[in-house]
């Protein structure tokens, strides 16, 4: 390899509202917010290959992660992507939580949906194991877990 991964810098999400997903990454996530800023001009058309870019954005500071969270004001012409997880390209975020049915109800009175049903990990090194899927209508996915030894 010609070059090394210093860290995991963040992880970016294109929201349709940020001041409510900020309210909900700080107050339901625990994350902090690091701040607030806007980008555009020719720095942001070039870095992110969208003419005309005009960008609201917030960092936020979670438990070993940090996490940016995107609002595009222009171009006009934006689409909404809903891709299931099964859909190549489709990602997700991952969380180790201490109460799994406590986070998905805490997730449900802010607009997250379960994708289908928690499950337990039957067998395996995982056995115990408490997973679940969550969606909204930015169509993002979180996935909750919980640990079987707690």
């Amino acid at each position: 390899m010609a070059f090394n991964i210093v860290s995991v810098a963040h992880t970016g999400f294109t929201v349709s509202d940020l001041s409510a997903s900020i309210t909900f990454w700080r107050d339901v996530i625990g994350f902090e917010l690091e701040r607030r800023f806007e980008m555009s001009g020719p720095f942001a058309a070039e870095v992110t290959g969208v003419a005309d870019a005009v960008i609201s954005a917030a960092v936020l500071n979670g438990p070993g992660h940090r996490l940016e969270l995107l609002q595009y004001l222009a171009p006009p012409e934006r689409t909404q992507m809903r891709p299931r997880p099964c859909d190549v390209g489709s990602v997700h975020l991952a969380l180790d939580v201490d109460d799994l049915s406590a986070a998905v109800v805490d997730c449900a009175e802010h607009g997250w949906r379960l994708a289908g049903t928690p499950q337990t990990m039957p067998e395996g090194p995982r056995a115990g194991t408490r997973f679940a899927y969550l969606f909204n209508d930015d169509g993002m996915t979180l996935e909750l877990i919980q640990s079987g030894s707690v």
